[in-house]
């Protein structure tokens, strides 16, 4: 495939060209199908969704409440002047023209228990879907009530304007790190390199592969539902593995050229060396990724999806592309030279670095020391997963409880407990009316009170007409979600079969906000096991099949795995215990949101196999030409470890900037990242592995006679003309058992 494409350059090129703009042109015809939200939480929420959806009901606006409350003194919510700030609310919202059905406290009896906070509920007008891009008026609105009432809280909450919020924090946290991971790529390249052509070339492959991908998953929307998070995500991985990818092969080919082989030589050696390794990474970290489509949640299939879409766009423009861009460019790669990061390349290192060669010698000198002392740190940091707590976070957890709008959330629950947002009861049965029906209705609101789930009372909204019945039941706990979810599982397992479940050909799936996250938490605990055992099994497998060696097949999995222990441990210690949680304003979280655990497991292994892969293919390339085992790890180590670091500098740099967004969500998954990206790039990939191969020696190369039957799928890389290495002495080339051909 290089070499095809460095004889057919402008083809190539061209072709590449091409394929983006189709992809592109394509995919903006066919436009991008998102998640509904009964595919984004499975379980009882999602058959709810369901069947409001079915019936037309989730197309009611979206609703809105005020909370007018006294916070001190004597005023009570029948005074006079009481009164006439509720009014002045009122005909706020009313004046933006933007609200319908507003209703008054005095109406409604929307009074709290102690007389000094009253509810003004309304409704937005037009598309529910698009409240949240009109509510801002409305929030001013109000806003201006509270500026002129020092003495009384005026607060909004609602779907809409909670919503926007979200959306907000959300849209500019993934926005910042979007515009900010690009420059900073650059930069790190730019030193890495010390050339702007080389620099900006993994860029501009990694941004190409993004945009075809952009495309490619439009068009697969229409099969499998896509959302904005898997768009981010894939931005994420697709420049961490297309800057990886074309970084390995190009200084690959930089190498070979310094070693004294002319350009198409060097290209031809590195297309069959980190070309290779490429397409093995590719597949590997493409399985990992597949991982997420065995959760059944919407979210995680579409992200599994649209990152192995990237993946694989990236693997393929690294192969294709790359080699003829290289030969087009030939020396002129080497242009716009830094001054100030001119490097001394001293000939005859044979592109290795230094610095890991020093820190190389001390591992293999003491082996057995260096794997006891790495080892033993990364177990000790992986202890306190253990005790790893997962929640759901709250919205004060979330985004703080300096936003007004999380305020108003947790004082309305207060005034009027149960909280805004109660749980719903969606009854669907052939005949709504029937006097069983009503009757059962009528027992399940009584019994949701008598046996302490919700402190009332329970509203019933009838839809004759779509046989659909929904029972508004505030929870006893509101706010608090352990409360709460304790409460919503009365409701499921005590009330609900004592009541309604006599009714033949009656379902009532229960869902509200609170049922989302137990549902969403539960299918994330139900999927870890065979998501687990479906991304170590495979990619032991390919390890397997491509080194053709069982012992390399295990040691990979088994660092791999205490890359993510480790990280894991660092989440709890920072996040859950709050070691140094105030470095990153993260003060008072106390657990590790639902979905990250499971979420970091696919993305670091896949990212870490992307590291051994190219390591361990170096360090079989030179004990193929005959290197001992011993000279083989020391050669592929330092001739990688100054690759590895840059590409693991850029991703560590990325994934540092979600940690400084303002959710804690993200800030979570960027020390997750960031933190396992940097120990396996520099403790697993430059020590423990070194530490670990020396020790086994030749078993490294071990593969048992019954599983000689396999299929080889490693590559001769001792066929290409090798760089000259100038090792100690070594012996006449021979083949290692069980590997090669």
């Amino acid at each position: 495939m290089g070499g095809w494409s460095a004889r057919h350059r402008w083809t190539a090129v061209g072709s590449w060209l091409l394929f983006v703009v189709l992809a592109l042109v394509i995919g903006s015809m066919a436009g991008r199908v998102d998640l509904t939200d009964r595919e984004e939480v499975p379980g009882e929420f999602g058959q709810a969704v369901a069947i409001l959806d079915d019936a037309g009901l989730n197309d009611e606006p979206a609703g809105e409440m005020v909370l007018v409350q006294a916070a001190g003194g004597s005023l009570q919510a029948t005074d006079p002047a009481f009164r006439a700030v509720v009014g002045e609310v009122v005909a706020a919202v009313e004046g933006t023209g933007q609200v319908a059905s507003v209703q008054s406290p005095y109406d409604v009896g929307a009074i709290s228990e102690d007389g000094r906070s009253v509810l003004v509920r309304f409704d937005m007008r037009g598309d529910p879907q698009t409240a949240p891009d009109r509510v801002e008026p409305v929030v001013e609105a109000v806003s201006g009530v509270q500026d002129k009432h020092k003495d009384l809280k005026v607060e909004q909450f609602g779907a809409a304007s909670s919503e926007k919020v979200f959306n907000d924090a959300f849209g500019s946290d993934f926005q910042r790190a979007e515009y900010s991971a690009l420059p900073v790529a650059l930069g790190i390249l730019l030193i890495a390199f010390g050339a702007l052509v080389a620099a900006l070339l993994p860029v501009l492959l990694a941004m190409t592969a993004f945009l075809a991908t952009t495309g490619l998953v439009a068009v697969v929307s229409h099969a499998v539902h896509m959302s904005d998070t898997a768009n981010s995500v894939m931005l994420l991985v697709g420049l961490a593995v297309g800057v990886d990818y074309c970084l390995f092969y190009l200084r690959r080919e930089r190498e070979e050229r310094e070693a004294g082989h002319d350009a198409q030589t060097a290209l031809r050696i590195a297309a069959a060396t980190s070309g290779r390794a490429v397409l093995v990474s590719g597949v590997t970290v493409i399985v990992a990724m597949a991982g997420m489509l065995f959760t059944g949640i919407g979210d995680f299939k579409a992200m599994g999806l649209a990152t192995m879409m990237v993946v694989a766009v990236a693997m393929f423009g690294s192969v294709t592309v790359l080699p003829a861009l290289l030969s087009l460019l030939g020396e002129r790669v080497e242009k716009g030279r830094i001054p100030f990061l001119r490097r001394r390349r001293g000939r005859g290192t044979g592109g290795e670095s230094r610095v890991w060669r020093a820190i190389l010698g001390a591992v293999l000198r003491r082996p057995v020391v260096a794997a006891a002392v790495a080892g033993g740190a990364l177990v000790a940091l992986a202890v306190p997963a253990v005790g790893l707590n997962t929640a759901n976070l709250t919205l004060s957890q979330e985004l703080g409880d300096g936003l007004p709008v999380v305020r108003a959330y947790e004082d309305i629950n207060k005034a009027f407990p149960g909280g805004p947002d109660p749980a719903q009861v969606v009854v669907k049965a052939s005949d709504i009316t029937s006097p069983e029906v009503r009757q059962a209705i009528d027992a399940f609101s009584r019994a949701a009170v008598a046996e302490g789930a919700s402190p009332g009372p329970v509203k019933t909204e009838l839809h004759e007409k779509e046989g659909v019945a929904v029972l508004k039941v505030p929870l006893t706990g509101g706010t608090d979600e352990e409360k709460a979810e304790a409460s919503l599982k009365v409701l499921r397992d005590e009330v609900r079969p004592g009541t309604l479940g006599g009714v033949a050909g009656l379902t009532a799936p229960i869902g509200g906000s609170t049922a989302a996250s137990m549902d969403f938490t539960d299918k994330i605990g139900d999927a870890v096991p065979p998501v687990f055992a479906f991304v170590v099994a495979f990619a032991f497998l390919l390890m397997l099949l491509s080194f053709r060696s069982l012992t390399i097949a295990v040691t990979s999995i088994v660092l791999n795995l205490l890359s993510v222990g480790a990280a894991y441990g660092i989440l709890t210690i920072v996040f859950q215990h709050g070691w140094g949680a105030g470095l990153v304003g993260a003060e008072g979280v106390g657990a590790i949101v639902a979905w990250l655990p499971l979420f970091l497991f696919v993305i670091l292994f896949g990212l870490s196999m992307d590291y051994h892969v190219f390591v361990v293919s170096r360090i079989r390339e030179a004990r193929m030409r005959g290197l001992t085992t011993q000279g083989a790890i020391k050669h592929g180590i330092t001739t990688t470890a100054g690759v590895v670091t840059s590409a693991a500098v850029i991703m560590v740099a990325v994934f540092a900037i979600f940690g400084t967004l303002s959710m804690q969500s993200m800030k979570q998954m960027g020390v997750g990242l960031a933190a396992a990206v940097l120990i396996d790039a520099t403790v697993i990939r430059g020590v423990l592995l070194p530490a670990v191969m020396s020790l086994l020696g030749e078993r490294n190369w071990y593969l048992p006679k019954w599983l000689g039957w396999l299929p080889d799928m490693t590559h001769d890389e001792a066929a290409v003309a090798p760089a000259p290495v100038r090792q100690a002495t070594a012996p006449a080339p021979v083949e290692p058992s069980g590997v090669g051909r």
